[in-house]
């Protein structure tokens, strides 16, 4: 006599991925493994160590990645409004409309929402002053966030920690037609060590990060940027790249499955401040010439 298994109600990290990929096609496993790092998510674990998500964990998964996604809201700021969303019995916060209070032209790094947009263009360019009888005292001025990068023409969006891009392959002639770059564009940029491919049957094929590259040198092309000049960039990125192996080396000479782990874990965490500390650093060299004057 048989005996139907009982149901799960959790799902793994893995058909998390499986159902989240729809709606959020950048999420991987990595990505949800350094939101965890952040305290912005906290699965329960079966004993031998392996995650356990339950609807109200994957629903504050969703919620962190749409307004990751859709509002580009700071970690800190994501955690610190999850928090207080626990602490009053909630698993998410209520959703708050987006306020954009314009001071000034905008700046190169400063979002605009359209409904921002619209409503500043439909107000009259010279200030009115209300009545004396109905002036309200100013209230304080509150902090906002730093402004975010500005945002890049549709493409696909690939952590490059998350392994999600070498799943894609394209030959020399398909990466040529999806970047709108020519076969001598592609060959300057391989020629400075900017694109590389691996050989199959005598035939190179470029994976979904050589596209990323691509892209993003056709849209450097069109300040007049070459390929020469992008080189910085690689330097820059392998430099960094040793300056993390030297600080993850004692975890990968473990040589055993949870240190690798924990390696991707501090690796996924120290890409993401490496990130901000060069947005902020790339801010700071240019404020001279972003901010209204």
């Amino acid at each position: 006599m048989t005996h139907d298994a009982p149901e799960r109600s959790h799902l793994s990290i893995g058909e998390v991925l499986n159902l989240l990929q729809d709606d959020f096609p950048d999420v991987t496993i990595s990505k949800i493994r350094f939101l965890e790092s952040q305290g912005l998510l906290d699965p329960e674990r079966t004993p031998s160590g392996y995650r356990k998500f339950y609807d109200g964990d994957i629903e504050r998964l969703r919620w962190i990645l749409r307004h990751q996604r859709d509002h580009f809201l700071p970690l800190k700021v994501m955690k610190d409004r999850l928090e207080e969303a626990t602490a009053a019995g909630q698993v998410v916060p209520p959703d708050e409309p987006v306020v954009v209070i314009p001071s000034g032209p905008p700046s190169l790094f400063e979002e605009v929402t359209p409904a921002a947009s619209a409503t500043a263009a439909s107000q009259d360019s010279t200030p009115k002053r209300p009545p004396p009888s109905r002036r309200r005292e100013p209230e304080p001025t509150r902090a906002r966030p730093a402004p975010a990068m500005p945002e890049l023409p549709a493409r696909p969006s690939i952590n490059p920690l998350d392994g999600g891009a070498t799943s894609a392959s394209f030959t020399r002639e398909e990466l040529s037609a999806a970047s709108g770059l020519s076969p001598d564009d592609l060959s300057n940029l391989a020629g400075f060590g900017l694109l590389t491919g691996r050989s199959v049957a005598g035939e190179t094929f470029y994976d979904g990060d050589a596209l990323v590259v691509a892209l993003t040198a056709a849209d450097f092309m069109r300040f007049g940027i070459e390929a020469r000049h992008l080189r910085m960039y690689k330097v820059s990125a392998e430099r960094e790249a040793g300056f993390m192996e030297q600080i993850l080396m004692p975890l990968l000479k473990q040589r055993n499955p949870a240190a690798r782990e924990q390696a991707a874990v501090n690796l996924g965490e120290l890409a993401g401040l490496g990130d901000q500390m060069r947005s902020a650093l790339l801010r700071i060299a240019l404020r001279d010439y972003t901010e209204p004057r």
